[in-house]
């Protein structure tokens, strides 16, 4: 994971991380990899330390995983907020190890569904480990968990965090939830269609002078008119009418389809930073820290690594983190076939892209070939030269 952009925040910090983006059913091609193939899972810390979870797809696994890790054998307890029952966003229930711990304690949220009555998140966790659908009986699980009903509207605390609840237009109907800290507000709002007045009112409120606002982006605008309307999701361009019209200050883009490629959501977060700055595409490793009215993020590296010997000379083109284009000669020191760490006297943004145009080597006195690739910045650091930036790319092609 790379450090952050930018330091020098307080304690009184909340930090989300982004373990599942992915929406409908997890993908494995490699078309994906970059922004990551696990079905939605988010993990917020509160700046006290509450450790909260929204939703429990794939990505449930992997943070389960990364507990482990962490706390051993010491005892985990965290409020579990699952926005609705599709398989997307509760398939990683029986793969989450903290659950299969006596000393564990989970708290789970989530609404009374007109199809399965009194006790429906019970009755769904229930289904989940039940013959002839899972090997294992949920017996197995020994970890306490605690079932809670929320209504549309309901406002309550959590040590401090005030969330507030409201239904989202989707089939078979899903919450999004609002998270109030002492750091910020984070508001988590995917799998939501717009063209409901009501609802689309009630998600704007929900959305109001957010930090962060975390929104469906699955479809393009032409798709939710035409191929994929009354399917439940919402695209970027409606997410950004959304930011705007209620005051957020850094929109994400998520839920992206299986279907959409690394370049197809590259293009998506292109086209929104065109109608709204502060724009990001949610991507499997990303982490968001809020503190002090500002956002750091940091990106995941590419996988495989960054660093192998390497020495060519190149020129890359992109823009800054204030928009500006730049031009400037370098050398690339760190170089795969994935990627590339170089160092520049500009700072560009994280999750943007770069030209970079570079001498491939030859026999002396023979002329140079040159190689085009288009990068995307997953990586800054202070560079080894005073106003120097170190970059980490990914190479898209």
């Amino acid at each position: 994971m790379a450090e952050p952009v930018r330091s020098g925040m307080s304690n009184k910090v909340a930090k989300l991380s982004f373990w599942g983006v992915r929406g409908s059913t997890p993908t494995v091609d490699r078309a994906t990899w970059r922004y990551g193939g696990n079905t939605p899972c988010l993990e917020l810390v509160a700046p006290d330390g509450t450790q909260f979870i929204l939703d429990c797809g794939t990505g449930l696994r992997v943070l389960g995983k990364r507990w482990a890790e962490i706390h051993g054998t010491n005892s985990i307890e965290a409020h579990i907020f699952v926005t609705h029952y599709h398989w997307d966003h509760i398939q990683g229930i029986p793969f989450f190890s903290p659950l299969y711990a006596g000393q564990n304690r989970f708290h789970f949220y989530s609404f009374r569904s007109e199809f399965l009555g009194r006790d429906s998140l019970k009755q769904v966790f229930e289904a989940q480990m039940a013959y002839p659908y899972f090997p294992v009986d949920l017996s197995a699980m020994s970890a306490a968990r605690q079932f809670s009903e929320v209504t549309d509207r309901d406002q309550f605390e959590i040590n401090g965090t005030r969330i507030t609840a409201r239904m989202l237009n989707h089939p078979q109907g899903c919450f999004g939830f609002r998270f109030e800290t002492s750091a910020g507000t984070i508001v988590y709002a995917t799998d939501n269609e717009p063209g409901v007045p009501k609802l689309d009112q009630s998600l704007r409120e929900l959305a109001a002078d957010a930090d962060i606002f975390i929104n469906d982006a699955q479809y393009t605008p032409e798709q939710l008119t035409t191929t994929r309307k009354g399917w439940g999701h919402s695209s970027w361009l409606a997410g950004v009418k959304v930011a705007q019209e209620a005051g957020v200050r850094n929109l994400v883009l998520f839920h992206h389809d299986p279907d959409s490629t690394d370049k197809i959501v590259d293009g998506v977060l292109r086209d929104a930073r065109q109608k709204f700055e502060s724009v990001w595409a949610a991507s499997e490793g990303m982490v968001m820290s809020l503190g002090e009215e500002r956002v750091e993020v940091i990106m995941p590296t590419t996988r495989g690594g960054l660093r192998q010997e390497g020495h060519f000379r190149a020129r890359v083109t992109g823009y800054t983190e204030e928009g500006r284009a730049f031009q400037e000669e370098t050398v690339l020191r760190d170089l795969t076939l994935q990627g590339a760490l170089i160092y520049l006297n500009h700072s560009p943004r994280l999750q943007s892209e770069l030209q970079v145009t570079m001498e491939s080597p030859g026999d002396e006195g023979q002329n140079h070939n040159h190689l085009r690739f288009r990068g995307y910045v997953v990586r800054l650091e202070p560079g080894p030269e005073k106003d120097q930036t170190a970059v980490g790319i990914v190479f898209t092609e």
